[in-house]
């Protein structure tokens, strides 16, 4: 039987659905609590089937992340990414789809991390348990405890999918580069609190605002053509950075401005996690 190589980076529920008995397929629940507020389609808490079947945990938020960090879900080193992943039983050869438990929204930064760490054949289940349910397919109430089989996956980190603190610092005023803030307009402005304790409020001087949610339609990734608009002020050549506020929802961003047809993007991991703490980076308040 021939390896199922995944058609992009977003599939849906029906797509999934025709192949969930493919026999190189790994699904993954990526879900994390989102940290501010926000409205949107989900699963009824009365519904205790919350797992598409067969998936296992990818959780990035306390396991496969540094550990020895104090920032929110940093990425691993590839060791540590790679010798979690095996044990999820992902081969070199899997056809990895990730999702979670409202919509778009965690599921992307595990899709950035396989890409950051050279595995290509991965993509996000648009609208995630949420949609899978709407559809009427069946969810169960629990994820596989584990692997029948370690996989043999080994990651490579690719320069640049990720970057940190000084690398978006050189580019404040480098007109090559756009960073593009996820948050929401009034934390970017600094008139709304940060929902983690004692960071500033603002951005980063010459950042751009681009709350997530503009690329979606409720639990739903926009279409290419509304995304490609999106992005039309893009100038040739150009670098995007995204960032938010731990590294989380600039992933849905890049998500976007992939299925966009952009390609030279990072994903500032820190985010104002880092950034906003007190100390000598920059930060802007207001518009």
């Amino acid at each position: 039987m021939s390896k199922l190589k995944l058609p992009s980076a977003l599939v849906g529920v029906d797509w999934l659905a025709g192949h969930l008995d493919t026999e190189n397929l790994v699904l993954l629940d990526a879900s994390v609590p989102p940290i501010a507020p926000f409205t949107r389609q989900k699963l009824p808490e009365s519904q205790p089937a919350r797992h598409l079947p067969g998936a296992l945990r990818f959780d990035y938020d306390k396991d496969i992340c540094d550990q020895q960090s104090s920032l929110p879900h940093m990425m691993p080193d590839v060791d540590l990414f790679s010798e979690k992943v095996r044990e999820l039983g992902i081969d070199a050869d899997s056809a990895v789809v990730v999702y979670d438990d409202i919509g778009v929204y965690a599921s992307p930064r595990a899709w950035w991390m396989f890409r950051a760490m050279g595995h290509d054949n991965v993509a996000v289940l648009n609208g995630g348990a949420v949609a899978w349910h709407q559809a009427g397919l069946s969810l169960v109430d629990k994820l596989e405890d584990k692997s029948a089989r370690p996989g043999n996956f080994q990651g490579g980190l690719r320069p640049g999918l990720f970057c940190d603190a000084l690398a978006v610092y050189e580019l404040l005023n480098d007109n090559s580069s756009l960073i593009l803030d996820a948050r929401s307009e009034g934390r970017f402005a600094g008139r709304d609190p940060e929902p983690r304790p004692n960071l500033r409020g603002g951005h980063m001087p010459g950042a751009r605002c681009m709350p997530f949610q503009q690329v979606l339609d409720d639990i739903y990734l926009k279409p290419a053509e509304e995304l490609r608009r999106l992005f039309a002020d893009v100038a040739p050549g150009q670098k995007l950075v995204f960032t938010c506020g731990s590294g989380l929802s600039a992933c849905i961003l890049t998500l976007a401005a992939w299925q966009a047809d952009l390609t030279d993007l990072s994903v500032y991991d820190g985010s104002w996690s880092e950034w906003g703490q007190p100390g000598k980076l920059p930060v802007v308040a207001g518009a």
